[in-house]
């Protein structure tokens, strides 16, 4: 027997496999959850406050998605001074979505997700109402 040519096969073989392992490794796109991740992670201490002012309140903003149709029930809508809304897809960035809010009348606030895919979503709604910055996040999945 002609073990020589079999261990060389075997080796070619290997080669090719990592070969092929390392080409689909480096084609996959990786996404952080936020393109400046590491300047967020320097206020976190401000972002656990905003949380805990949210917290605080007597009425809670509520998420709920039917369809592509992102509803944001809130009764002090009235009270925002200036916020955003946005709908982050922590697989794919090119997916994400920004909404400012503003002070409205309405305690409805609806807005529609055009051309987005399928899957897990994370909608997190950040405002400043009476002088204190507030925040709120949920997953949702459409």
């Amino acid at each position: 027997m002609n073990f020589g040519k079999w261990i060389f096969v075997s080796f070619v073989l290997f080669t090719a496999f990592i070969a092929t392992l390392v080409t689909v490794c480096v084609r996959q796109d990786i996404n952080l959850v936020s393109a400046n991740y590491y300047q967020e992670e320097l206020v976190h201490e401000q972002k656990m406050n905003q949380i805990q002012n949210a917290n605080n309140l007597k009425s809670k903003p509520l998420i709920s998605v039917e369809g592509t149709v992102v509803s944001v029930s809130f009764d002090d809508f009235n009270k925002i001074e200036k916020g955003e809304l946005k709908i982050l897809r922590p697989s794919d960035a090119r997916l994400d979505r920004r909404f400012e809010l503003s002070a409205s009348q309405t305690q409805v606030r609806q807005f529609t997700l055009e051309n987005s895919s399928k899957g897990l979503y994370r909608a997190s709604m950040q405002w400043r109402m009476d002088g204190k910055d507030f925040y709120y996040e949920k997953l949702i999945v459409l």
